[in-house]
């Protein structure tokens, strides 16, 4: 814009220019440049293109770190090293003591591959990080704008000659990403060569963090949908009727051996995990782990002194490899599901002893809750709507005093979930994101980059709390000043988008990805999207992302008992953001008719908060989905009134009966998508601003 004034004002000068007008031009030129935005180089990003480099204060000196790992890589004649963001359990959230890329590098996020050789260090992430990375990493790296295997392996291609060798941990590879890289550097005539010993550990020394320490607990019965003996013996009929006759079932993923024996512990960030692996045969329950860590009482719940079938026989963690090396001298058939199984477990095992599927029968098994579970989930669902409705009461009464900003409000979110009974802390890291920060759908808020809370501007929160009966994951996004007809509109389009998903009647076995685009439908209809998936699974008191339930291609087919996310979104860069997330219970549906004599599914929506109605635009919502909010507001003064009640929170029970009254069809008015919005300024410059 300021080229464009510039260059009009200049047209004009060339017949007006006058000595007696000069100094009127530059007055003008002054006035129309004055109230302009700067757009200043970016303080908070590297710059490695100047002498001394620019080095924001957030970037980390790599340099001694990156000295010895390439010391170790030429004691052990390796040209590049490829280091993981990830822990032995391919997880998605890691303790500390597993994030070598980010003390190796200096970035933090949550998706990122570094590469090292002895000339040149890369890290190579996607578009949600690249910002952060500029951030967070000095000259010493570069970053690659991708997180493609085929860009990772050209890379490395460029820099090493044939007969050189390629190093990686074999336990921090999926098998997945074993094969995708083996494949394409096959025929390079370079060595893709398995290093158990992880080079990074042995230059990290005594810095790196300790192991876990705190002990392992097993839950009390009354958060529990079945006895770990039940568990058992229902895998182990999977077991018996599986075509292939697996004697074995080898459990990865540390949910699943928490799962199974219904014991939980503190291992991992906001996930009630421990370090373990599990081996299931038919007579047989082997579980790896810290045994320092299994308290006397948890050793008489486990049954360890009884006969081998059932009883679990406790083995030290670091022995899973040559406890298989021996189980698979025997006659033997060893079932894992592939997702979460690292390729150094995997290599241990011949190919004719395995029986590999994208699943174990304990991640589908778990994946469907039994009543008692779906219970216990719909109890900590209403009392975590009790925080969430006390923090955006708290929110109204303090932001217009400008009291508030991204971190405070995330403290103090989670400051509410922690006096609800059975509090476990959050499921993850707040998301509070005010303003353009809302834009980033992954932002977290730092002491460098935490905006006020403004009322004049949109608010996403996105939050979570762990309960011994239930995990959480809520987002709302809310205005308390005037929106304009832009966020109103893309805001009811997201409204709508999870309305028409939520509501929708479907066969049994539909995959979610054949009904994802229900919640898409209203965004594509103005030209609008969002660029992350629709939704996931959630446990109980386990991950807030649990896997396979979901909307993607590799999810398992919707089944009753499931509960997901459905969260669709908007994020207009540099502006705002918009996501609107609530969790559903898959249920029967009632139908009039049952084509295939079997019953028919639907959603059933357990998060009970409003929606902010100062964003809802009626006037281009169908009168059908006018009717589903009205019912979703009737449901939650019904739920989660008598709640607030009950914990004497008057103030929020009044803002909850003034927030679910009935909406009024077209008392909003609507606005076409792209507006442009005309604005006088103090100096009285009209500007236009195009959205």
């Amino acid at each position: 814009r300021i080229s464009f004034l510039a260059n009009s004002a200049v047209s004009s000068m060339n017949f007006l220019w006058t000595p007696w007008t000069f100094g009127t031009w530059t007055f003008i030129l002054y006035a129309c440049t004055e109230g302009l935005p700067k757009v200043p180089r970016d303080v908070t990003e590297r710059n490695c293109t100047v002498s001394p480099p620019y080095l924001p204060p957030t970037v980390k000196n790599t340099t001694r770190q990156l000295n010895e790992l390439r010391q170790k890589m030429r004691e052990n004649n390796i040209g590049a090293y490829i280091v993981s963001g990830t822990d032995r359990h391919l997880g998605e959230y890691i303790a500390d003591r597993e994030k070598r890329r980010n003390w190796l590098t200096g970035f933090t996020g949550s998706s990122g591959i570094a590469v090292v050789t002895h000339t040149r260090g890369a890290v190579f992430t996607d578009s949600r990080y690249w910002i952060q990375a500029e951030r967070e990493m000095n000259c010493n790296w570069e970053l690659e704008k991708t997180l493609s295997t085929y860009a990772i392996v050209t890379w490395i291609q460029q820099e090493l000659k044939p007969g050189e060798v390629i190093g990686f941990d074999p336990f921090l590879f999926s098998i997945g990403e074993w094969q995708s890289y083996s494949s394409l550097i096959q025929n390079s005539g370079m060595t893709f060569q398995s290093i158990p010993t992880n080079l990074v550990d042995l230059v990290w020394g005594n810095q790196r963090p300790s192991l876990p320490n705190k002990a392992i607990y097993a839950l009390k019965d009354e958060f529990v949908g079945s006895t770990w003996q039940e568990k058992v013996s229902n895998i182990r009929v999977k077991m018996n009727i599986h075509a292939q006759n697996p004697s074995a079932v080898l459990l990865s993923a540390l949910e699943e051996t928490a799962w199974l024996f219904n014991l939980r512990g503190q291992d991992i960030p906001y996930n009630p995990f421990f370090y373990s692996y599990t081996l299931l045969t038919l007579d047989s329950v082997r579980m790896f782990v810290n045994v320092s860590r299994i308290t006397s009482e948890v050793q008489t719940y486990l049954n360890i002194n009884c006969t081998p079938s059932s009883c679990v026989q406790l083995t030290e963690y670091d022995q899973l490899r040559d406890t298989l090396l021996e189980y698979v001298k025997g006659n033997v058939k060893i079932w894992i599901g592939q997702s979460y199984t690292s390729y150094g477990v995997y290599e241990i095992i011949p190919k004719d002893k395995l029986l590999a599927e994208e699943y174990s029968p304990v991640l589908t098994t778990k994946a469907v809750k039994s009543e008692i579970e779906q219970q216990l989930l719909k109890d900590c669902h209403i009392r975590d709507a009790i925080a969430v409705i006390q923090y955006l009461v708290w929110l109204e009464k303090n932001v217009p005093s400008g009291l508030v900003d991204e971190l405070s409000g995330a403290d103090f979110v989670d400051s509410l979930r922690q006096k609800q009974k059975h509090s476990q802390g959050p499921s993850f890291a707040t998301i509070s994101a005010s303003g353009l920060n809302a834009a980033l759908a992954h932002y977290s808020a730092t002491n460098d980059t935490k905006r006020e809370l403004r009322v004049n501007e949109m608010y996403l929160i996105d939050s979570g709390g762990q309960y011994y009966d239930g995990t959480t994951d809520i987002t709302r996004t809310v205005h308390w000043g005037t929106p304009t007809a832009f966020e109103k509109e893309a805001y009811t389009r997201v409204l709508m988008g999870n309305i028409e998903l939520t509501r929708l009647i479907f066969p049994q076995r539909t995959s979610g990805r054949m009904v994802e685009a229900f919640a898409r439908k209203s965004l594509w209809e103005a030209g609008l999207n969002y660029g992350h998936g629709t939704g996931h699974g959630i446990g109980n008191f386990f991950s807030v992302h649990e896997w396979p339930v979901g909307f993607q291609s590799n999810n398992i087919a919707l089944t009753k008992g499931m509960f997901t996310s459905i969260e669709p979104g908007y994020y207009h860069d540099g502006h705002f953001g918009i996501r609107i997330e609530d969790i559903v219970l898959i249920v029967e549906a009632k139908t009039e008719h049952m084509f295939g004599g079997e019953p028919y599914l639907a959603f059933e929506s357990v998060t009970l908060v409003p929606y902010d109605r100062n964003l809802i635009d009626t006037s281009i919502m169908t009168d059908v989905q006018i009717d589903y909010v009205d019912k979703y507001n009737k449901k939650i003064k019904d739920q989660v009134g008598p709640e607030l009640q009950k914990q004497n929170l008057h103030e929020e029970y009044r803002w909850l009966e003034k927030n679910t009254r009935p909406l009024s069809h077209g008392a909003l008015i609507s606005a076409p998508l792209f507006l442009m919005s005309l604005t006088v300024t103090a100096n009285g410059f009209i500007t236009y601003i195009f959205v």
